[in-house]
């Protein structure tokens, strides 16, 4: 019964951090404000763009294979996306300056994003470890709970859009391709005006 809880809050987890992120990080930061255009905020999004690719590696090797090497390569790409939103979060301030800084709200919605997801990587570690007494041991088997099943599922689904989310930061970080994004939402503006 306690995998089971387990799974269902990181599943939850999962699925909150997501939705924000998917305002955040598409919609604020690559349609609204498209910090890639600014001069000032090329570098945080050059952060975004880690974290992006770093997300796909994230679900694939931390939470969709349940071998040991994949686990620790895994809480590697953690460990890399950690270091990235934490230089990330540190040059925010300057990188907002041609928006007159980083509004309240984002502030607020980015502690809210994060909390989520690494929240949902603390709830991992809990299924995945095992402290003993003279080891460690990685848990490599959750046959028969439920709720692994449908965070197995949830993983799967979330992959594809991921790596989709990846290519289209460094789309945006790239001269040539920008353009085309560029025009898709001038389109995108005009045709809703």
């Amino acid at each position: 019964m306690t995998m089971e809880i387990i799974f269902f809050l990181a599943t939850a987890l999962l699925l909150v951090f997501s939705g924000l992120a998917i305002f955040d990080g598409f919609y604020l930061h690559l349609v609204k404000y498209r910090l890639y255009e600014h001069e000032e905020s090329k570098f945080e999004h050059l952060m975004h763009l880690a974290r992006a690719v770093l997300f796909p590696c994230i679900l694939y090797f931390f939470y969709l294979r349940t071998d040991t090497t994949a686990f620790w390569i895994g809480t590697a790409f953690v460990a890399l996306d950690i270091l990235a939103l934490g230089v990330d979060a540190y040059t925010e301030t300057d990188s907002r300056v041609f928006m007159g800084g980083l509004p309240r709200w984002e502030y607020i919605l980015h502690l809210f994003v994060n909390g989520f997801h690494f929240a949902g990587v603390a709830v991992f570690f809990v299924a995945k470890l095992r402290i003993l007494p003279e080891s460690l041991q990685i848990i490599t088997n959750f046959d028969g709970v439920y709720w692994h099943t449908i965070f197995t599922f949830i993983v799967q689904q979330m992959l594809p859009g991921a790596v989709l989310m990846a290519l289209l930061h460094i789309a945006v970080a790239n001269r040539v391709t920008v353009r085309y994004w560029n025009a898709l939402l001038s389109k995108f503006s005009s045709s809703v005006s």
